[in-house]
């Protein structure tokens, strides 16, 4: 029985598309849910799933065609591509795995977070030809914010690895081939199965290295008439594509902005040195908080305002109750939930440093979805303590708790990333005693806690000594007034320096 295929619902106001790649030809064999072709839109690219098993007919829509939604792309002769339809299944299946004697079951790149495509492979636990049970961990993931690992989907033994350290993937790309049940037989759909496995894994290793990867010829139409080459037009689409979008990226941020960076040589090294350096690439999250930092000083008018806090009161009120908190709430008293709170309390007194500029508007926000900055072996995170202004102290002490080890163990979720409208960085952990910190966009607020450091100081005409911070507030300036950032600033003094003003909403 033939099966017509017909271009899916594309999306929103989305009525055409482009045929990119076909992935089948005519006559050959295909599984249920195989991808037949690729489709690239305005906005997205479009893979083209098949409808049921059989044996590919004809292609109405060649490669480079525009279609409508709905409009015939090909025909299937269903039941011709039993063998495929059979096969399918003994991929995918992990639960028919530990009865079967050395099948064959892909290891794929597990979801990666809302708006994550892609991620390098960090760490290898396993190497070839080592056996593994289920939810072993087999590798470790990073994208631009978490590191992910991947459980084994069965027990068996890890029979080839696709994507080797330092690699590239995309959500739902395969990373290894697992035989299960015993090894001796494991081995052998590696190394035998030449008309199934043996195609696959130059694919695959083609594809990790970008090698004949036939662009979008929408895209190759935009490049040549634009004269750009396809090595500088970054590729987003299945296995380095170019897709058409790519090249709209490429020229509407042309190459020459990057080339200085790019191209700047690096100061000459001594031969007696250069033998006693070390090249290490950056971490995909590194290089995030690298290009974030840079961004927000080249897109935020930042200024940085700052004062000094006695921190008398606050030590005083945290030793008093430190033990009796404690015991109640099963958790220490530390210093962050006395400054989240001032800091909420000060923002609803200067809703401008809790807001954002999106386009020609502010967008004020009437909740304080607080950031906490955490060093972590990997580098800087900010998870996000949500409505904090209407958290116990208890409350927030418990969540940033969670969330500092939660990041320090690389765990954190992209949800629990996002969202922050003010931050707050603690480098006096480290033992710093003055610094402007950076914004983190699109915030319009940062605020800088510091070491506390006994100081003379002159209280009603006399020297005595105090713990004093310094605190820093660094602003937008074009959501920001002076006045603004200095009122929030000494809200902030006023309420560590006097805790129950924060009782009393002063």
């Amino acid at each position: 029985m033939a099966t017509e295929i017909r271009v899916p619902t594309l999306g929103e106001s989305v009525t055409e598309a482009t045929v990119a790649t076909w992935f089948k030809k005519p006559g050959d064999a295909v599984a249920v849910d195989e991808m037949l072709c690729e489709l690239e839109t305005d906005k997205v690219t479009v893979e083209v799933p098949s409808p049921a098993a059989g044996t590919l007919g004809e292609i109405v829509a060649a490669e480079g065609e525009t279609v409508g939604v709905d409009a015939l792309l090909a025909t299937l002769q269903e039941g011709a591509g039993a063998p495929a339809k059979t096969e399918a299944p003994a991929k995918a299946a992990p639960a028919a795995a530990p009865s079967g004697g050395g099948q064959s079951i892909d290891v794929m790149v597990p979801t990666l977070g809302e708006s994550v495509t892609e991620a390098t492979v960090s760490s290898w636990f396993k190497k070839v030809g080592d056996s593994v049970t289920q939810d072993e961990m087999l590798c470790e993931l990073e994208t631009d914010k978490v590191s992910v690992e991947v459980p084994a989907p069965t027990s068996g033994v890890l029979s080839e690895i696709l994507a080797d350290e330092g690699a590239t993937v995309e959500a739902g790309g395969k990373l290894a081939v697992m035989s299960a049940g015993d090894g001796a037989v494991a081995a052998a759909p590696t190394q035998g199965s030449g008309e199934t496995a043996a195609p696959k894994a130059p694919a695959a290793s083609d594809a990790g290295k970008g090698r004949d990867v036939e662009d979008a010829p929408s895209a190759k139409k935009l490049m040549a008439e634009n004269n750009l080459s396809a090595d500088q037009v970054t590729g987003s689409g299945r296995d380095g594509r170019v897709m058409k979008e790519d090249v709209q990226k490429a020229l509407a941020n042309p190459a020459p902005k990057a080339a200085p960076a790019a191209a700047a040589p690096r100061a000459p090294v001594a031969a007696e040195d250069a033998g006693r350096e070390e090249r290490v690439k950056m971490t995909r999250l590194r290089q995030t908080i690298a290009r974030r930092l840079k961004d927000a000083q080249n897109t935020a008018a930042m200024l940085t305002t700052y004062n000094e806090v006695d921190m008398s009161a606050t030590m005083a009120l945290r030793k008093e109750y430190k033990e009796l908190f404690e015991k109640k709430h099963g958790v220490k008293l530390g210093f962050m939930p006395f400054f989240t709170k001032a800091c909420a309390h000060a923002l609803k007194e200067v809703p401008e440093v809790n807001a954002e500029i999106d386009g020609t508007d502010i967008v004020y926000k009437n909740f304080v979805h607080m950031g906490i900055a955490v060093g972590t072996p990997s580098g800087l995170v900010v998870p996000v303590v949500r409505d904090a202004d209407r958290m116990s102290f208890a409350e927030i002490e418990k969540k940033i708790n969670e969330l500092g080890a939660r990041g320090r163990d690389g765990k954190l979720t992209m949800a629990e990333m996002q969202g922050g409208t003010f931050t707050i960085s603690n480098g006096g952990v480290y033992g710093s005693l003055m610094s402007s910190p950076i914004l983190n966009p699109p915030q319009s607020g940062i605020l800088g806690m510091h070491k506390i450091q006994e100081r003379p100081m002159v209280v009603n005409g006399e020297i005595v000594i105090r713990p004093m911070m310094y605190l820093a507030l660094s602003y937008d300036h074009r959501v920001v007034d002076g006045k603004g950032a200095v009122t929030f600033l000494v809200r902030v003094k006023e309420a560590l320096e006097d805790p129950r003003r924060l009782l009393m909403d002063l």
